[in-house]
């Protein structure tokens, strides 16, 4: 994106935790013609929005400088700690439009304590709550017109953290960035839901025990695109990965969390201290609890996988994620076996707690459980 031209500096509003963000426009902002072009078909993560977010912290210092900035390179020296020690964080969530023209986002919080918990495992300062919070909403302030309308589309949110201190010294880094930018995402789903094939890795692992699987870091995301490729070579849509140990016990998929429903009713998804705990798994099993469901968090085998469905005694499973919400699997794909069918229609209790969660969201079903936070106002 095209540096600003000129600079207006403006001192923006004192927020709840009493941080005064800088907000620098960007005088080289896209056109009303170019951003609605732009908002017709985002894709997912092709195009960002004028502005981000920037807070500094250092040992000596703490958390400072908050900024809104226009987006644009970031500059790091050569030797900062983040590209040669992998120590960065990551989180994902959503900005939603709804009807009466107001933006909303789902579960903040969460993720903001996700982060919290991913920064403790990479040796990176928390970044409190509140803070989170009022970035995001700092950002909507000067992005709002990003927010998309179209029915399924969204801003995506991708705030991240890293280590910049330059020096070559294996320690925790005494200065770190916390950045947010933002993406308009399009209907992930532009065809309609369909069932995919997943793939499954038998030779690599996401992550071991002890291990960073629990952090949302990149190089959690890193590790997977090999067997993702091996995955794509065999006309899947996703890898999913076992246990590092036995080898025999689900973990998750390359970046969402798998869930299976049994023909009495009960919705299962697999444990592990090596799982990235999904905000979006979170809310569906509490939504299929609202409808009476008994939900199971333990440890699953391959085989019971492979066996309920050749049994009849599993009838559906799906993978949930911020980007896709809910995914119907059709298919598991592995060297020497195949289980399910491509060409089954979508499971019942799969879409229908997709609408609903999505309804929630969209602010088209009321929020019972208080997930949703304004950000506009």
């Amino acid at each position: 994106m095209t540096p600003p031209t000129s600079i207006s500096l403006t001192d923006g509003p004192s927020t709840a935790t009493g941080l005064q963000f800088a907000v620098t426009r960007n005088d080289a902002a896209r056109s009303v013609e170019e951003r609605e072009q732009i908002l017709a078909d985002p894709g997912f993560g092709n195009y960002f929005t004028d502005h981000m977010v920037d807070i500094c912290w250092s040992a000596k210092g703490g958390w400072h400088r908050p900024r809104v900035s226009p987006y644009g390179p970031i500059q790091l020296d050569p030797s900062a700690a983040v590209l040669h020690y992998a120590q960065e964080i990551f989180e994902g969530l959503k900005a939603y439009r709804h009807a009466d023209g107001s933006v909303w986002t789902f579960r903040p919080e969460a993720n903001a304590a996700r982060m919290q918990r991913s920064a403790h495992r990479l040796a990176l300062p928390a970044l409190p709550v509140e803070y989170f919070l009022d970035s995001l909403k700092q950002l909507i302030a000067v992005d709002s017109d990003w927010v998309p309308s179209a029915p399924e589309t969204s801003l995506y949110l991708r705030p991240f953290m890293f280590a910049k201190e330059a020096f070559l010294g294996v320690r925790a880094a005494n200065k770190v960035a916390y950045y947010l930018i933002a993406s308009p995402a399009g209907a992930y789903f532009s065809g309609g839901v369909k069932p995919v094939s997943i793939w499954l890795s038998d030779h690599y692992s996401r992550a071991g025990k002890g291990g960073t699987g629990a952090a949302k870091t990149g190089g959690n995301y890193a590790s997977s695109l090999l067997p993702q490729a091996e995955a794509a070579e065999h006309g899947c849509a996703q890898v999913l990965f076992l246990d590092s140990l036995e080898g025999k016990y689900l973990e998750e998929l390359g970046g969402m969390n798998v869930v299976l429903v049994y023909k009495d009713g009960t919705v299962v998804t697999p444990e592990s201290d090596s799982i990235l705990e999904g905000i979006t798994l979170e809310s569906v099993l509490q939504l299929a609890r609202d409808r009476g469901h008994k939900v199971e968090q333990r440890r699953v085998t391959i085989d019971e996988w492979r066996v309920g469905v050749e049994s009849g005694d599993i009838v559906e499973v799906f993978a949930c994620g911020t980007a896709a919400v809910i995914t119907p699997i059709g298919e598991l794909k592995a060297e020497g076996f195949t289980v399910g069918d491509i060409t089954a229609p979508a499971g019942e209790l799969t879409m229908s707690l997709r609408q609903e969660l999505t309804d929630i969201q969209y602010g088209r079903l009321p929020d019972r459980h208080n997930w949703l936070t304004r950000l506009d106002s």
